[in-house]
């Protein structure tokens, strides 16, 4: 099929390696193509602006500003262009944020191939997509029901505050947290305070117990 008559995805993916496959897996299907792709959020939005893809695949973790934020840029700027969230994060509590923001799908990096395939024509669809556990879930806040996760404490953090929360538990100094979200080591230290003055975490030592028993689970 011409690559004109295809439908056209870009993928936003810090990680080399993970775009690579991810361009290859897609572009194996006859009637999807990769049409470009960034690893951070202004690289993106030039790509976007020039290319106006069909949809896009977006990871939540980018350097410097949070992928969240690029969610939220597409759904105001392209209402027609539809967004699927590919994260390691754990879905019950980015799943919801990435919704939120104006995501149409949400699906976990170690899915298996099929699954992020489907996610993404069912997404193209101009459906939305989640796991069954996360969506019944979803369904579970409409009816009353009780829902499958528990509500978490980590909920009145920022998205920024619980992804340097996930780095920490990681075993990532606050040198290299600041290195991969090229922002500066004060501001690493100053989310850090927040963290531990939210949480109720008395000193460092606590919040690396919190940060690695949650990463852990």
């Amino acid at each position: 099929m011409p690559e004109n008559n295809k439908t056209r995805i870009m993928i936003v993916e810090d990680h080399p390696v993970f775009r690579l496959g991810m361009r290859e897996l897609i572009n194996h299907e006859q009637d999807l193509f990769v049409c470009g792709d960034a690893e951070d959020i202004t690289g993106a939005w030039k790509k976007i602006e020039s290319l106006v893809p069909d949809m896009v695949i977006v990871d939540i973790s980018l350097k410097g500003r949070n992928g969240i934020e690029l969610i939220k840029s597409i759904t105001k700027h392209y209402k027609d262009m539809p967004v699927l969230v590919l994260s390691m994060h754990d879905e019950a509590l980015y799943a919801e944020r990435s919704f939120q923001a104006g995501a149409k799908g949400y699906i976990m990096k170690q899915s298996a191939s099929e699954s992020i395939i489907k996610a993404i024509r069912c997404v193209i669809k101009g459906k939305t997509y989640a796991s069954d556990a996360l969506m019944e879930n979803i369904l579970n806040k409409f009816t009353g029901r009780p829902q499958s996760f528990d509500k978490s404490p980590l909920d009145i953090l920022a998205n920024r505050e619980l992804e340097v929360l996930h780095m920490i538990g990681d075993g990532f100094t606050t040198k290299e947290i600041a290195e991969k979200l090229n922002l500066s080591t004060k501001t690493i230290s100053t989310y850090r305070e927040r963290i531990k003055e939210k949480l109720n975490l008395k000193n460092a030592s606590e919040l690396m117990r919190y940060a690695v028993s949650w990463v852990k689970k």
